[in-house]
């Protein structure tokens, strides 16, 4: 049973009657968060000229967002840069208030006395949301009177959005909530009682910035897929008039050129996952060999100097690959100056022969030592006595890694396989960009740099999209596939 004292820290004292508001409060809280950063939802859009794609988050931090289709009108003076600085300073308002809103939400998950200061926040934070509101508007009248003084009020298109009533609405709701939940907390009489808040939450708390982070670039992404049923060239807008349905999904496979390409970079995406996941056991006979090794300090040494690869840029692994294989390079200059082979002025960046052994090999020497940490992890959670049990009974060191160590890091190296399979069709784009020639990129171009290459390089963004949501769905068949197959015959599964 819960005692007293714990109902009184996760607020479960208070009737129900008076829990509602604190509900409320705090699900407009998240509400109002996810909201900045969801562009229908975006209150600074003032003028139809803005991107609709921007968020208030993007109006409050991106100047050029909101001016890159604006070049006209503000050199030729219709609307004034200040307005424009105005309405950014606004925009950072809101999301200051809104950041106030969420605080107060968070420490509304403690106990009494945490709840009575965290309402603070709230009281301050709406107001704080309603002044910079205010700004937007101020800013938008602004905007008004001088394009009524140019007599060009048609050529800016100005507007109030309807993300503006939604966070005055916001602001409203957080403020009446937040101090009727103030007022009908009872205030804590015992100095002795510090601010605290329950174990489940505080973890809770801990996630969030995870959480939300997904939503923003996980799942909010996710809205830019309507850009597949519609006409959309980069810098316009989408509508009734350019909505062409499933137009570009029948298109991909209608186009005999379009499909062709999808064939080939299809087959450059499957032999080179094909190669990763067919070595991906590279990690675990690293992490192996690396237990084994005796001296701890050589252990760190080489565990530190293979982890840090992977965190030097594509671009920069470029840089190493030209001073060793382009003409001028390490291997031609070793060749010709104490080899004494003529001709050795071979560039072997340019040459297409061998390519997907190449990604391959490039590709294990920046990752397979940061790959081998959860392994290195997972053979420290391995009980020793096992291995000792192992060597009484007569065992060797090789049949301790075979029988002890392998079958103990098998369930880790299940999930990830899994996990492999799944993104399959995702195997990244900067390596395959930075290495890409003209002589290679027909065994190059895998799909995420063919998303690449249409959608920036030649602004086809429909297709592009059309071509991420395809590889999206078979990447989560795929994984529902691998796991009823892990399901079926190891009985276990990650799902």
């Amino acid at each position: 049973m819960v005692s007293a004292p714990q109902r009184a820290l996760q607020g479960e004292d208070m009737p129900l009657s008076r829990r509602m508001p604190l509900w409320v409060f705090r699900i407009a809280a998240l509400l109002a968060g996810i909201a900045m950063f969801f562009p229908p939802a975006n209150p600074g859009r003032v003028s139809e000229k803005i991107n609709a794609s921007a968020s208030l988050f993007t109006n409050g931090v991106s100047y050029g967002t909101i001016t890159n289709s604006m070049g006209r009108i503000l050199r030729s003076q219709w609307i004034q840069d200040a307005d424009i600085t105005l309405l950014m300073i606004a925009c950072v308002v809101v999301m200051l208030g809104v950041i106030l809103c969420g605080v107060g939400g968070c420490m509304s998950l403690g106990n009494r006395r945490m709840r009575r200061r965290g309402f603070v926040f709230p009281l301050i934070g709406a107001p704080v949301m309603a002044a910079g509101l205010l700004l937007i508007r101020l800013s938008y009248n602004k905007m008004v009177a001088h394009g009524e003084e140019v007599d060009k009020l048609d050529k800016i298109n100005m507007m109030i959005p309807g993300g503006f009533w939604v966070f005055c609405a916001f602001a409203g709701l957080l403020f009446l909530t937040a101090l009727i939940a103030f007022l009908t907390t009872e205030k804590e009489t015992d100095p002795a009682v510090k601010m605290e808040m329950d174990e489940k939450y505080r973890l809770f708390l801990m996630m969030l910035p995870v959480i939300l982070l997904t939503l923003i670039f996980a799942y909010l992404p996710i809205w830019g897929w309507r850009f597949a049923f519609f006409d959309y060239t980069p810098g316009g807008s989408i509508g009734p008039d350019n909505y062409v349905g499933f137009k570009w999904f029948s298109f991909l496979f209608s186009d005999p050129a379009t499909t062709k390409d999808l064939i080939r970079v299809l087959r450059n995406t499957l032999v080179m996952s094909g190669l990763g996941i067919a070595t991906s056991w590279l990690p675990i006979a690293f992490a192996v060999l690396l237990a084994e090794v005796r001296s701890t300090k050589f252990q760190r040494f080489v565990q530190t100097f293979t982890t840090i690869p992977n965190f030097i840029s594509w671009v920069l692994v470029y840089a190493i690959a030209i001073c060793i294989f382009s003409t001028d390079g390490f291997i031609n200059s070793f060749l010709t100056n104490v080899m004494h082979v003529a001709g050795a002025n071979t560039n072997y960046l340019q040459v297409a022969d061998h390519t997907w052994l190449k990604m391959l090999l490039w590709g294990t020497w920046k990752g397979v030592g940061w790959s081998a940490i959860v392994y290195i992890a997972g053979i420290a959670g391995i009980d020793q006595q096992l291995c000792e049990a192992a060597k009484v009974d007569g065992a060797n060191r090789f049949r301790c890694i075979w029988h002890i160590t392998i079958p103990g890091l098998t369930p880790t190296y299940m999930v990830m396989l899994l996990m492999s399979i799944a993104g399959i069709l995702s195997n990244g784009m900067e390596q395959y960009l930075v290495f890409s020639n003209a002589m290679n990129k027909d065994v190059i171009e895998v799909l995420d740099l063919y998303v690449y290459n249409i959608g920036i390089g030649q602004n086809r963004i429909s297709l592009s999209t059309v071509v991420g949501i395809s590889k999206s769905l078979i990447g989560i068949t795929l994984l529902f596939a691998a796991n009823g197959i892990s399901k079926t015959i190891r009985g276990e599964s990650i799902i």
